[in-house]
């Protein structure tokens, strides 16, 4: 082999204690609000949650001095460190900072020593902000709340106006992990809002679409990478996020403007906001759905369309082509499908797009309410050869050009038996069968120490290739996380 391309490496450096005990504090809060919404106090799992929760703040302050929890924009301080965004932890981080944004709270001080019921107290106002004021005035209701519950050893103050702060340097790949994050937040915001009849502003989702859209023009192998890490807890946003990095990648391949771009993640992020419609119940059935079901779960394109229609904005700044393309992502090209057209139409190049985004995600995703995932290499070949399947066979086209017959995140076995994964598409549009790889097992099936990139269009001395693969396999059934490679 030729040696390795310094194209995508693994973070270097250890985790720093300070990260560590930051990363627990905000992995615990999160844990703990989440059992409070769920349960009633004396319940174990909540004592259990809170009871954690008052060790980690207690390291903390140990290791750092008094706990401080500070929002500022889109990231998270633990006294003075910044925590660093992981795909182990970035649901933790993505719900504590929609927490403390829907409460106004910019955050917390521990300002005297705390008990479990100081905690509780603090948790159940926070998982439930006085919604009706606006963003302003919730933290002196939040302030009042706490004062007459007879807390008094937490300081909370306003969020600082994060457009007059220096921006944190970060590495490409740490870029991407706050692009995602961002987005899943921002989705499960809108999401949110639509299940429980609020109307939620364009504001923030457009924001997160320019930064999918920068990133996708500037690094798209970082951000494409994240894609291959699914959590079933979090389907429905992660999902959508997905969705929208690689119908952007996509319409980058095929030539669009970035205006268009950003047109197209918009519709993209959005297209299944209409499942906020839908019973959760039913989101998360296990098995097949029987035809009342699935008849209910497929009103979520029109119900989408409905959701959007309220969302405030003017005539001009109106998401018109993503209610077209909630509408029409699950049509098919000669339009069965659903739902069913009244009269003959001509499906959007958007609709279309997004389509086969969807699509790929979907079946290459394992949920509680389908079968376990296919390969994404085997999805690839059904999208192309399986015309039932309705998508266009010439975005399915390109979008094999774009992510390479063995898309990122895909186990292959080389010929020398070796175990690699694909990290990114071949720059050559000529070797759709030669991805680059990170070499991950020798040929003996011995785990590799310092994984290296390889391009497999590399040749040896005899002209011929040096490696090709012969195969691809489930990543789980050699115990392969997937994180480990690109969070």
């Amino acid at each position: 082999m030729t040696a390795p391309l310094p194209i995508i490496g693994r973070d270097g450096g250890g985790d720093a204690p300070a990260q560590r005990t930051a990363r627990g504090f905000v992995v615990a809060l999160h844990a703990a609000v989440r059992a409070v919404r769920l349960y009633p106090i004396e319940n174990s799992a909540v004592q259990k949650a809170i009871t954690e929760l008052v060790s980690s703040a207690v390291r903390v302050a140990l290791a750092d001095g008094p706990c401080r929890l500070q929002r500022i924009g889109d990231y998270l301080f633990v006294n003075e460190t910044r925590l660093r965004l992981t795909l182990d932890n970035y649901a933790a981080v993505a719900y504590v900072l929609g927490l403390l944004r829907e409460a106004g709270l910019g955050g917390f001080a521990v300002t005297a020593p705390t008990t479990p019921r100081d905690w509780v107290v603090l948790l159940a106002f926070l998982q439930a902000p006085p919604l009706e004021y606006p963003e302003e005035q919730r933290l002196g209701q939040l302030l009042t709340r706490v004062e007459q519950a007879g807390v008094e050893c937490f300081d909370c103050f306003s969020p600082i106006d994060d457009t007059d702060q220096p921006g944190p340097l970060m590495d490409v790949k740490e870029r991407s992990r706050q692009t995602y994050v961002r987005s899943i937040d921002v989705t499960r915001e809108v999401m949110s809002s639509v299940r429980f009849g609020r109307s939620p502003g364009l504001k923030r989702v457009k924001r997160a679409v320019q930064g999918i859209v920068d990133a996708i023009l500037t690094d798209p192998a970082s951000l494409i990478g994240l894609t291959t890490l699914r959590e079933f807890d979090e389907y429905t946003f992660v999902h959508s996020v997905n969705v929208s990095i690689l119908s952007v990648a996509l319409g980058r391949r095929l030539g669009f403007t970035r205006p268009q771009l950003l047109d197209l993640g918009l519709a993209a992020l959005l297209h299944d906001v209409g499942k906020s419609r839908v019973p959760l119940d039913l989101l998360n059935t296990r098995g097949a759905l029987d035809a009342q079901e699935r008849a209910l779960l497929q009103t979520h394109t029109w119900q989408g369309v409905l959701a959007m229609f309220a969302m405030p904005s003017t005539g001009a700044d109106h998401p018109w082509r993503a209610m077209t393309t909630a509408y029409e992502h699950h049509m098919r090209v000669d339009l069965t499908g659903y739902p069913k057209p009244f009269r003959s139409r001509r499906l959007s190049l958007f609709s279309k797009i997004v389509s086969v985004a969807d699509g790929f995600d979907a079946a290459t995703t394992s949920r509680a309410s389908s079968e376990p995932a296919w390969t994404p290499a085997d999805v690839l070949r059904g999208m192309r050869d399986d015309t039932r399947l309705g998508f266009d066979p010439v975005l399915v086209k390109a979008f094999i050009n774009l992510t390479g017959i063995y898309p990122v995140g895909t186990l292959v076995v080389l010929d020398s038996h070796a175990l690699a994964l694909v990290v990114a598409a071949n720059p050559d549009p000529t070797a759709l069968s030669r991805p680059l790889v990170r070499l991950i097992t020798d040929a003996l099936g011995n785990a590799l120490v310092d994984p290296q990139v390889y391009d497999l269009t590399a040749r040896d001395a005899s002209g011929q290739f040096a490696n090709s693969v012969i195969g691809t396999e489930d990543p789980q059934r050699y115990g392969i996380n997937l994180r480990d490679y690109f969070a």
